[in-house]
């Protein structure tokens, strides 16, 4: 018993002894390179998260879904003419081109811009859901 007893009394004046009782007066100094390296980490983060923030479910609309390019292309072109704001991407899902324009993030979005293509491509035009672009830094109602 007598050999259990020192052990703990040791280890409460110890534990006493490491304690801090008065924290007033306390003066942190504070090296100011560790701001740089916290400006630094946001910094680097930015950058790293920015290309997950710039991709986002939304929609575009189909314009064409061809296996011909000549004719995909031309489309594209037509398009570029009388939108020249507006992207399109061309891509090939074989056998088939797959001409998609805008970057729409709301179904409502791509309904009220629907009538414009139409004039242009009177058929076979959809609305269709897919990852598009969005920049972050812009602001919300743009496409």
């Amino acid at each position: 018993m007598k050999n259990l007893l020192v052990p703990i009394i040791a280890l409460l004046f110890i534990g006493r002894a490491n304690a801090q009782t008065d924290t007033n007066g306390v003066i942190v100094h504070k090296d100011p390179r560790i701001e740089q390296l916290v400006k630094k980490h946001i910094d680097y983060n930015e950058v790293a998260t920015r290309d997950a923030r710039r991709f986002v479910q939304g929609y575009r609309i189909l314009v064409m879904s061809t296996n011909d390019r000549n004719k995909a292309l031309n489309a594209k072109t037509k398009i570029y003419e009388q939108f020249p704001d507006l992207k399109s991407y061309l891509s090939y899902q074989a056998p088939f081109f797959k001409l998609k324009i805008g970057n729409f993030k709301e179904h409502k979005d791509a309904e009220d811009f629907l009538p414009e293509i139409q004039r242009i491509f009177p058929s076979g035009i959809y609305i269709v859901r897919d990852v598009i672009e969005v920049n972050p830094d812009k602001s919300e109602g743009e496409n």
